[in-house]
């Protein structure tokens, strides 16, 4: 059978890539989109789109019956699931063979051997593969967990048996904490992977993660089409992967690659997956298998020059796999670098809006499901693109990565783009000298923000362009007016005595605020602002362009890029970029027991646990709500002793960022005193 017309069961760039691919092969692509998709990129891109749901994964592109529907209705002869979502789930695998539709990935077997991380484990021992030590089968009762992890011994990972790309892990290092993790982990479990099995590892502290690019014919024919490196992570979450892994020698490349073929032939593999390894000296554990196309191929694309998608559509038009395991190329170093809405300053919380600014690199691949204009919703995950440059050597390729980082031009969400520039840029990383969790212990260092010489001159440049802003929403008139100073105070005869416009900042690396005086701007555009000492920095500020500032000051001028939403102020001058929150006197004023007292949600999301009740008593640090944005479960948690009052939502409910959640009220005998 030769597929005419292909349904594209998922979202963003995967659907978007997918589709590039399948017009190649003279396919016609027929996309699907929650009514939250309505106008997304992967929508406007494959040209068709059905409709299958509302906003919620869960109501959409995780509803087999719609999509099915969907299917019949454009007439597929084939579906590609991509990642996530279905991708991996053997009913769903069935329903599409049943309705006489190529499913484009495994067997619904092997989905149920591989999809599920304990039976999977069971493959690996019957095939001859080394596994990591734990606790035998899966579990769901938290008693019998609880029990088993205290036999094994601290630390111990949590999985949940349906999780992938990184999701549904937990590491346990504090019994005093086990219960909620247990309990979290098995939530998650159950709301995110639709099982409540967790399987117990031993945790392995300074290991690699290196995994295997294999692909069957479904006939007993299976290739690996070399490794790939994904050792830098956060949360278990990848965050730049290469091909092939740096410092491994080929002999060693070579032998886990046998082993994960042997794997795959095991159970004749069709289709593309990845076998997953956790590599501690010369000692490698099998850890999963993700039985799908992967976040990363396009780096092995890169080092193959194969189209992998290509491959997939081959296999599932019957044509087999064409190579040998020989003719299968190994061409110079890449890398991928994932880039996210999401804000280091704030422990990488998904940050959502819309992208008044969007300007991608060029000179490299780059994979993106939104453009300029588009909205980061909280349904689904926050990636804008993922950039992947390809070099004759790795030092070629990182450094290929940072300028690109450094050319991505965005506004609207909080991005991690500084923080990828980091990495590419890193010392310990160039030389390996990391593991799994290194980005933990290096976190501040990778996202502390780089202060260029004179902090004073960008603590008033900040000040300075928020109250000009604040003044021009107040009165209407264009906040990039020279004469919105105007109206000031004047005539008291010294600089410091005119300086009546009072800012406080929170700037870099600061936990309280500092209080800076500004004088109205003089007949050369320039002004004063005074520190708390009375320190004085006098520049002349002038706007080159939207967002685009010149500084002069003390003979020196610097071009700046300068982003402000609200009360926040970011400013980019060479490599460093500076954070800023602005308060007023008054909000300072206003702050203390009062403002700890009203708990907000700090991101757009669901609540998907309510902890307390009306009138609950609820101490300092407790968790008053699990809200979740974008896969991330957040505690929200009460920053003072008192009862629960005026609760506002319910669970299951979506909220939005500042929204009210519940006022903690003072306890009858505090309010007494």
């Amino acid at each position: 059978m030769t597929i005419k017309t292909l349904l594209i069961a998922n979202r963003g760039e995967i659907a978007c890539r997918i589709a590039k691919t399948a017009r190649k092969f003279g396919i016609t692509p027929v996309g699907i989109h929650s009514e939250a998709d309505a106008n997304a990129r992967h929508v406007r891109e494959i040209g068709r789109s059905i409709l299958i749901g509302k906003g919620p994964a869960s109501e959409s592109y995780l509803n087999i019956d719609a999509v099915m529907k969907a299917a019949r209705e454009a007439g597929a002869d084939a579906i590609h699931p991509g990642y996530g979502f279905l991708s991996e789930n053997p009913d769903f695998a069935r329903a599409v063979e049943a309705a006489g539709i190529i499913f484009m990935g495994p067997t619904p077997e092997t989905l149920e051997k591989f999809g599920d991380k304990a039976s999977a484990k069971k493959a690996a021992i019957a095939a001859n593969v080394p596994v990591i030590s734990g606790a035998p089968g899966a579990k769901s009762d938290p008693d019998e967990i609880y029990a088993a992890v205290l036999e094994m011994g601290l630390p111990v990972l949590l999985k949940a048996v349906g999780g992938g790309g990184g999701r549904g892990q937990r590491l346990v290092r504090d019994e005093k904490t086990l219960r909620a993790d247990i309990e979290g982990a098995l939530r998650e479990a159950r709301s995110t992977f639709g099982s409540e099995g967790l399987l117990l590892e031993r945790f392995l502290g300074n290991a690699r993660h290196i995994e295997i690019q294999i692909i069957g014919d479904g006939e007993g024919k299976v290739l690996h089409l070399h490794e790939r490196d994904c050792t830098l992570q956060r949360r278990h979450q990848k965050v730049i992967e290469e091909a092939p892994a740096p410092n491994l020698s080929r002999a060693l490349a070579g032998k886990i690659a046998s082993d994960a073929v042997r794997l795959g032939q095991s159970l004749n593999y069709r289709g593309l997956g990845t076998v997953e390894f956790l590599l501690a000296g010369e000692d490698y554990f099998f850890l999963e298998v993700n039985p799908r196309l992967q976040v990363e191929h396009p780096v092995t694309e890169a080092i193959t020059g194969l189209d992998l998608v290509g491959l997939q559509i081959d296999i599932a038009n019957g044509k087999g796999i064409a190579l040998e395991q020989a003719d299968v190329p190994l061409n110079g170093h890449a890398v991928e670098a994932r880039f996210y809405a999401e804000d280091p300053a704030m422990d990488f919380t998904p940050s959502t809006g819309r992208l008044t600014t969007l300007s991608l690199p060029e000179g490299l691949r780059v994979d993106t499901g939104v453009e300029e204009g588009d909205a980061i919703s909280p349904f689904y995950d926050p990636m804008i693109a993922k950039l992947i440059s390809h070099g004759e050597s790795r030092d070629e390729a990182l450094d290929a990565l940072a300028r690109a980082l450094n050319e991505t031009a965005i506004d609207g969400v909080e991005t991690n783009r500084r923080f990828l520039s980091n990495l590419a840029r890193n010392e310990d990383f160039r030389a390996m000298k990391v593991h799994t969790r290194w980005i933990d212990g290096e976190l501040e260092a990778l996202t502390a923000p780089e202060m260029p010489a004179n902090p004073a001159l960008w603590r008033a440049v900040a000040a300075h362009l928020y109250v000009t802003q604040d003044r021009a929403q107040k009165t209407g008139d264009s906040w990039r007016n020279r004469d919105v100073f105007t109206g000031w105070r004047l005539g008291l005869g010294e600089a410091e005595a005119e300086a009546n416009m009072r800012v406080t900042l929170t700037g870099p690396g600061e936990s309280e605020g500092v209080e800076l005086r500004l004088t109205r701007l003089d007949q050369k555009g320039g002004f004063t602002a005074f520190g708390p000492d009375g320190t004085a920095t006098y520049l002349v500020p002038r706007e080159i362009a939207p967002g685009r500032w010149q500084i002069s000051h003390a003979g020196e001028t610097y071009t700046v890029t300068v982003r402000i939403r609200d009360t926040r102020i970011e400013i980019e001058v060479g490599e460093a970029r500076l954070l800023y929150l602005a308060a007023s006197p008054l909000a300072f004023a206003a702050a203390g027991a009062a403002a700890d007292r009203l708990l907000t949600s700090p991101l757009t999301g669901m609540i998907i646990k309510l902890m307390v009740a009306e009138g609950d008593a609820v101490t300092a640090g407790d968790t008053v709500a699990i809200l979740e944005s974008m896969k991330l479960e957040i505690s929200i948690k009460a920053a003072t002793s008192g009862r629960a009052a005026n609760i506002s939502i319910a669970e299951g409910a979506m909220v939005d960022r500042g929204q009210a959640i519940v006022e903690i009220l003072e306890n009858e005998e505090e309010a007494a005193e």
